[in-house]
Protein backbone atom coordinates (compact mmCIF):
# COMPACT_ATOMS: atom_id res chain seq x y z
CA UNK A 1 0.00 0.00 0.00
CA UNK A 2 1.04 3.36 -0.53
CA UNK A 3 0.98 5.60 2.00
CA UNK A 4 -0.75 9.19 1.36
CA UNK A 5 -1.94 12.20 3.42
CA UNK A 6 -5.68 12.40 3.24
CA UNK A 7 -5.77 15.72 5.64
CA UNK A 8 -3.56 17.89 7.80
CA UNK A 9 -3.83 20.35 10.14
CA UNK A 10 -2.28 22.95 11.33
CA UNK A 11 -1.12 22.84 15.42
CA UNK A 12 1.38 25.14 16.18
CA UNK A 13 5.19 25.89 15.66
CA UNK A 14 6.13 23.31 12.94
CA UNK A 15 3.50 20.49 14.16
CA UNK A 16 1.04 19.54 11.40
CA UNK A 17 -2.17 17.28 12.66
CA UNK A 18 -2.14 14.36 10.02
CA UNK A 19 -4.13 11.80 8.44
CA UNK A 20 -3.38 9.20 5.83
CA UNK A 21 -5.33 6.87 3.75
CA UNK A 22 -4.20 3.94 6.07
CA UNK A 23 -5.96 4.99 8.62
CA UNK A 24 -3.75 6.79 11.32
CA UNK A 25 -3.42 10.00 12.91
CA UNK A 26 -1.24 11.58 14.64
CA UNK A 27 1.05 14.83 15.32
CA UNK A 28 3.98 15.47 12.91
CA UNK A 29 6.67 17.71 14.00
CA UNK A 30 8.66 18.64 10.69
CA UNK A 31 10.98 21.11 12.22
CA UNK A 32 14.00 18.29 10.85
CA UNK A 33 12.55 18.62 7.49
CA UNK A 34 12.90 22.38 6.87
CA UNK A 35 16.90 22.04 5.79
CA UNK A 36 18.10 23.14 2.35
CA UNK A 37 17.09 26.53 0.23
CA UNK A 38 13.20 25.17 -0.66
CA UNK A 39 12.56 24.91 2.90
CA UNK A 40 14.15 28.22 4.10
CA UNK A 41 11.25 30.31 3.69
CA UNK A 42 9.24 28.01 5.72
CA UNK A 43 11.19 28.77 8.78
CA UNK A 44 9.19 31.48 9.30
CA UNK A 45 6.00 29.60 11.16
CA UNK A 46 3.85 31.94 8.98
CA UNK A 47 4.69 30.60 6.05
CA UNK A 48 5.32 27.21 7.27
CA UNK A 49 1.62 26.98 8.24
CA UNK A 50 0.68 28.19 4.37
CA UNK A 51 0.59 24.04 4.00
CA UNK A 52 -2.18 22.58 1.77
CA UNK A 53 -2.82 19.18 1.11
CA UNK A 54 -2.58 18.79 -2.88
CA UNK A 55 -4.91 16.35 -4.48
CA UNK A 56 -2.61 15.05 -7.16
CA UNK A 57 0.43 14.41 -4.83
CA UNK A 58 -1.53 13.55 -1.85
CA UNK A 59 1.27 15.03 0.25
CA UNK A 60 1.33 18.07 1.86
CA UNK A 61 2.96 21.12 0.07
CA UNK A 62 3.81 25.36 0.42
CA UNK A 63 3.06 28.11 -2.49
CA UNK A 64 7.21 28.01 -2.99
CA UNK A 65 6.85 24.72 -4.89
CA UNK A 66 8.24 22.93 -1.14
CA UNK A 67 6.52 19.39 -0.63
CA UNK A 68 7.53 16.51 1.48
CA UNK A 69 6.96 12.90 0.72
CA UNK A 70 3.91 10.93 2.40
CA UNK A 71 6.31 8.17 3.94
CA UNK A 72 8.61 10.78 5.90
CA UNK A 73 6.06 12.75 7.54
CA UNK A 74 4.61 8.44 8.66
CA UNK A 75 7.73 8.58 10.07
CA UNK A 76 8.10 11.95 11.87
CA UNK A 77 4.93 10.92 13.08
CA UNK A 78 5.05 7.73 14.43
CA UNK A 79 8.98 7.21 14.39
CA UNK A 80 9.04 5.95 17.87
CA UNK A 81 6.19 3.13 17.56
CA UNK A 82 8.01 0.24 17.81
CA UNK A 83 5.81 -1.52 15.82
CA UNK A 84 6.97 0.40 12.82
CA UNK A 85 10.82 0.40 13.29
CA UNK A 86 11.13 -2.40 10.36
CA UNK A 87 8.90 -0.32 7.70
CA UNK A 88 10.84 2.52 8.99
CA UNK A 89 14.46 0.87 8.45
CA UNK A 90 13.11 -0.38 5.29
CA UNK A 91 12.38 3.35 3.86
CA UNK A 92 15.64 4.25 5.09
CA UNK A 93 14.72 6.53 8.40
CA UNK A 94 16.59 4.07 10.88
CA UNK A 95 19.60 2.60 10.29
Amino acid sequence: MFLHVTEARYLNAYCIEVAFNNGKKGIADLVDALKGPVFEPLKNPEAFASFKVDPDLETIVWENGADLAPEYIYYQTFKNEASLQAQFKEWGYVG
